[in-house]
């Protein structure tokens, strides 16, 4: 139940990092409708850095959901590691004075 409540937090986390920028509609999950919802709404390149990254965070996340059933294995301890770390790029992007993205 460890590994669940982890990934649930993650997502969490991200949720709360991205939508700590004032968007026109917040990032609402991180199912790639969720995140193209979002994109169009805020009018965001796909091609951004920003976008690619979450993303990014969102299929590791999805992976790790379909792994969560297995015995903990390196992969996906390796996995959770890449989660946190996106997390934390992410985090440092939008804690970056003067962070602004350009609409499309």
């Amino acid at each position: 139940m460890s590994e669940f409540n982890n990934r649930i937090k993650a997502q969490r986390d991200v949720l709360e990092i991205v939508n700590d920028v004032m968007w026109n509609e917040e990032l609402l999950g991180l199912s790639s409708g969720a995140i193209d919802r979002w994109v169009v709404n805020n009018q965001l390149d796909v091609n951004q850095h920003f976008v690619k990254l979450i993303k990014e965070v969102a299929a590791k996340l999805f992976f790790l959901a379909n792994k969560s059933q297995e015995q903990i294995t390196q992969e996906y301890l390796l996995l959770s590691d890449d989660v946190l770390s996106l997390t934390n790029d992410v985090k440092h992007l939008i804690s970056q004075v003067g962070f602004v993205l350009e609409p499309t």
